[in-house]
């Protein structure tokens, strides 16, 4: 709940400040995908998870969570799917792997170890992330929805 500092503007000699609780009750994650099809305009297809703090609750998303986000993009997209994707810890699991090869519509391909510039989504994280500068929201879900109207606007 901590927001990302940002510059801002103010009189001269009056610093501005921007009132947090601190106490960091949660968090939201957020998984997505940007879908060129010829022909067609580009999409962004994203999933979000808000992690409450609860007893045995994960904090981040699972390879189920990953290969339900896959099978949505392929059922929107009605066609087989190229996927490009970073070397995250859960794209490189043994177990995405084995999701990987259940679905014969999907070709995978990887980035480099470290290539944040060959990723189209880390462009949008930037941008999303710039665009909640100083924005202290009171609740998980208030912050959601603002995530969610701003990536709309994407």
């Amino acid at each position: 709940m901590r927001p990302p500092k940002a510059r801002t503007w103010s009189r001269r000699g009056c610093t501005p400040t921007v009132t947090v609780s601190g106490k960091g009750s949660g968090r939201v994650n957020l998984a997505a995908l940007i879908c060129l099809k010829p022909g067609q305009r580009t999409r962004l297809i994203y999933r979000m998870r808000i992690y409450r703090r609860r007893k045995n609750e994960r904090k981040g998303f699972t390879e189920s969570d990953c290969a339900r986000l896959l099978d949505a993009a392929h059922q929107q997209l009605g066609g087989p799917i190229v996927l490009i994707w970073d070397n995250v810890n859960i794209h490189v699991d043994a177990l995405m792997r084995s999701l990987i090869d259940t679905r014969p519509w999907l070709t995978v391909f990887s980035l480099p170890t470290y290539a944040p510039e060959l990723n189209p989504v880390e462009t949008v994280w930037s941008h999303l992330k710039r665009g909640l500068g100083n924005l202290v929201p009171c609740t998980l879900d208030e912050l959601a929805a603002v995530i969610r109207s701003r990536l709309k606007q994407m």
